[in-house]
């Protein structure tokens, strides 16, 4: 029987319904206000009451209205059909929305009902399978999309049918499982999940190791991502957050990606919307909305459905990977998550953890970041999750609670620098603060051993000593002048100057130097490290100057010509 309630007590977006019956936490409840049902969700119980924190605006709401509780939590339903999608946070079809606004009470079916799939079996009559097991497969997109077992499901279960070849809508039965007491559950192509747990039908789940691309020198050389990895990038506002995100969604090695904008300015929102669908993707040539979900909730929106994007999204992600892809998965921001989390803290009056976020703050980036990781499935292929959200600091401070609480489980930091951004400095990631702790795994360093070179990473960190060496002596420049240090700092300095221009600057405007090779980025490392490991002799810092801006500029030459060339091995004759 469903368990029905009251209003009794209205605070903003948070409502307080006397409950006639059981209710869950995290529950959905429905508000019955006029001829409009408000969406909310259970976020505290005590004793009869109700805590909802609604999705939408309350204004107008009375107390005494009626409410239902629907029994379930919040849903994401997965299946064929999402690709391409423009969401909101609780997974609305924003494209069958009419109008510019949202109007309250509004609701639609994040798929397509109508439309038939090219189903084809890939399980037969008699197999035993359980959570996630692939039953057929349809194309989504030019995509490979499988259909798979409920992920609820518990133990093990024998196929007694399965469709033929053949085209079907969503909510066709594809597929009858029996269980071992004899009960038989229908499958189609589509499922739903809760949110707030994780997918877990897969066999185990190994530390990641494999490189992930990324096109972005600063990255893929210094600082590396791998597949099924995470990563943030904290940086006050104007200094490229966003713009990283979008090259690396747009330049990285995934199959599919997801683009969670929580708590954004409508405008960037906006742009999101209106230059993905335009984009080329340079892996399949076709355009790169069509393997992209988009999941949009502005800093306008309730603060509930702007806390649930992000949960959204990463579930939509697992669902993905069980299929064996590679998902990027990009968050901007989790600060705006993390500031969602602390208007609902205190609306409930719970005891304030550092600038009043919740005390369970660091409990609850930790589950999230865990969500993402590199499987192995069942039937032994893999997939992966990889995560990158970025954080906006108040005043850039990177001391803030989300950045430290972030900087425990995030494996990978990239810390943009107001000063190298006001420098025109792109990407704006401060090299020295910065690091990938995959770097130190003996898994990954073998990898890299293999697919690149043996000494790579012994390379990449002589760098980084160089660039720390170097900006020390420019602090000393800076207070004694340019004759108070001898010609050797100058030279010292210069070389890190030689790395920054070379191998960190990258020009996002530019066709060739946008996104750079693994091969490439070897090169142009061996070319860089050889010109700095070279001694030599100068009598004055202005011979010093002249000589490697001569040599930078030819090496940002290179870097702008087709990799091979005539026009790149001429540039190659002249640095050398």
């Amino acid at each position: 029987m469903m368990t029905k309630g009251t209003v009794k007590g209205i605070v903003s977006n948070l409502v307080t319904v006397e409950a006639d019956g059981p209710v869950l936490q995290n529950e959905i409840c429905h508000i019955l206000t006029g001829n409009t049902r408000l969406m909310a969700e259970v976020i505290k119980i005590n004793g009869n009451n109700a805590y909802v924190q609604v999705y939408e605006s309350t204004r107008g709401l009375k107390v005494g209205e009626a409410a239902e509780f629907s029994g379930h939590m919040l849903e994401v339903t997965l299946g064929p059909g999402m690709l391409s999608r423009n969401y909101d946070g609780l997974q609305n079809d924003l494209d069958k929305m009419e109008g510019t606004f949202l109007r309250r009470g509004e609701y639609t079916f994040p798929l397509d009902e109508q439309k038939k799939w090219n189903f084809r079996p890939l399980a037969h009559a008699g197999d035993t399978v359980k959570a996630g097991s692939w039953l057929g497969e349809t194309e989504e997109n030019a995509q490979p999309h499988k259909i798979m077992a409920p992920f609820a499901l518990d133990g093990s279960y024998t196929v007694t049918h399965i469709a033929g070849a053949g085209e079907y809508t969503v909510r066709d039965t594809i597929a009858v499982l029996t269980d071992a007491a004899g009960n038989d559950i229908n499958v189609c192509m589509m499922q739903q999940w809760p949110v707030r747990r994780a997918i877990t039908a897969y066999r185990e789940k190994p530390r990641p190791f494999r490189l992930l691309e990324t096109g972005v020198r600063i990255i893929d050389t210094f600082n590396p991502v791998t597949e099924g990895g995470t990563g943030f990038i904290p940086g006050p506002f104007g200094t490229g957050k966003t713009v990283l995100q979008h090259a690396i969604s747009k330049q990285a090695e995934a199959d599919i990606v997801i683009i969670a904008a929580c708590g954004e300015r409508a405008n960037e929102v906006v742009e999101i919307f209106a230059e993905f669908p335009h984009l080329e993707d340079s892996r399949t040539g076709r355009k790169l909305m069509e393997r992209t979900i988009i999941i949009a909730n502005t800093s306008n929106m309730p603060v509930a459905a702007r806390e649930a994007s992000v949960y959204t999204a990463m579930t939509i992600g697992e669902y993905y990977r069980s299929m064996g892809l590679k998902v990027l998965l990009m968050a901007d921001s989790t600060s705006r998550w993390a500031q969602a989390l602390r208007e609902m803290s205190n609306r409930l009056e719970e005891l304030p953890g550092p600038d009043a976020f919740p005390m369970d703050l660091s409990a609850i980036i930790s589950n999230f970041y865990g969500r993402a990781g590199y499987v192995v499935l069942d039937n032994g292929c893999t997939g992966s999750i990889t995560f990158i959200g970025t954080v906006s600091p108040a005043g850039g401070n990177l001391k803030e609670p989300v950045t430290e609480n972030t900087k425990k489980v995030a494996r990978c930091f990239f810390a943009l620098e107001q000063d190298r951004a006001d420098k025109k400095r792109y990407p704006a990631v401060n090299p020295i603060d910065s690091y990938s702790k995959y770097l130190e795994y003996p898994e990954f360093q073998e990898y890299i051993a293999q697919r690149i070179a043996p000494d790579w990473t012994e390379k990449v960190n002589e760098l980084k000593t160089r660039m720390q060496r170097g900006k020390e002596i420019a602090e000393q420049i800076n207070i004694l002048g340019d004759d108070g240090v001898p010609v050797d700092y100058h030279i010292t300095f210069w070389k890190s100057e030689l790395i920054d221009f070379v191998l960190l600057q990258q020009d996002a405007f530019d066709k060739t130097d946008a996104v750079t090779s693994i091969e490439r980025q070897q090169y142009m490392l061996e070319l860089v490290i050889r010109i700095c490991r070279t001694e030599f002799t100068f009598n004055t810092f202005a011979e010093v100057m002249d000589h490697f801006k001569k040599r930078i500029n030819i090496c940002k030459q290179m870097n702008y010509s087709e990799f091979g060339s005539e026009r790149f091995k001429t540039f190659e004759k002249e640095v050398v």
